[in-house]
């Protein structure tokens, strides 16, 4: 157990020590300009922060605060750029790992409840309109699987396209959809649950110092079933990419082993965005 938390503390260590603004909506305006931002892109590190990393805990609302109720949820997300925007398109090549965690911190023995691997390889391609950068276009193949056996072996795959656009430098409108492939004995339903797919938007103040989320994932079906996820972050540091981070989840998927169960909770810690685009 304790080699598992060092090895965990060590992927933030290293995802932090990254060069990092935040994400592309802090970069100053002159930034925005085609050539400006590829040739940054290009020169910037191949090895780097994907999804949000963060740290947090939290409980139930509308329950008394019980070692039942109440975990550590974490996750730790990075890419490896295979190429530079050469290809087809000025596109480029990438691979990504994430992993999100539900530690029962407060409960005897600290038992980890669930572990979700999401692997995948992607094309990714900057959106240059009349010299601007506009937002980004990815295709992304990806696994998600909990590692384990037996009725608690949980796993699927997707083919998905994503699209980040920006109204504004402050403001972003994302979107993700996605065609299954879902493979796990044990999780057939798991669109009914986790969805088939996903918007939002994110904003930041005009400084960059505080920011503001929310991301909505369709579950399957005709009637207005969504799962809900609201995010706040204030920046600890003015030009630092570590926040302070307010969560809260409504609904079910928050994690594999409990796909199918109602959550709603609200979790507070510390946040590590990525230097251009938060994937969702």
């Amino acid at each position: 157990m304790k080699k598992r938390i060092f090895l965990y503390i060590a992927f933030l260590v290293l995802a932090n020590s990254l060069p990092a603004y935040a994400q592309i909506i802090a970069v100053p305006k002159e930034k925005f300009y085609a050539d400006s931002i590829r040739k940054d892109f290009d020169n910037g590190p191949y090895f780097t922060l994907y999804k949000d990393n963060y740290f947090t805990t939290g409980t139930a609302l509308g329950h008394k605060p019980t070692g039942d109720n109440s975990d550590v949820k974490f996750q730790v997300s990075v890419s490896q750029r295979l190429t530079k925007s050469v290809m087809p398109f000025h596109s480029y090549l990438f691979l990504a790992y994430s992993q999100k965690c539900m530690w029962n911190v407060y409960k005897n023995s600290m038992p980890m409840r669930d572990l979700n691997f999401n692997p995948g390889i992607g094309l990714s391609r900057l959106l240059i309109v009349k010299d601007r950068l506009i937002g980004k276009l990815t295709f992304l193949i990806e696994h998600e699987s909990n590692g384990r056996d037996s009725i608690n072996s949980r796993s699927w795959n997707r083919i998905s396209l994503c699209a980040n656009i920006f109204l504004d430098p402050n403001f972003m409108i994302h979107g993700k959809y996605w065609i299954p492939i879902v493979d796990g004995e044990n999780n057939k339903d798991i669109l009914h649950y986790t969805g088939i797919y996903q918007t939002g938007i994110a904003m930041t103040t005009s400084d960059h110092r505080m920011g503001f989320a929310v991301t909505l994932m369709k579950r399957k079906g005709w009637n207005m079933n969504w799962n809900t996820i609201i995010e706040l972050n204030y920046r600890i540091f003015k030009n630092e990419n570590q926040y302070f981070f307010l969560q809260y989840y409504n609904g079910y998927g928050e994690n594999l082993l409990d796909y199918n169960r109602f959550h709603s909770r609200i979790r507070i810690g510390l946040i590590i965005k990525p230097k251009f685009f938060s994937e969702y």
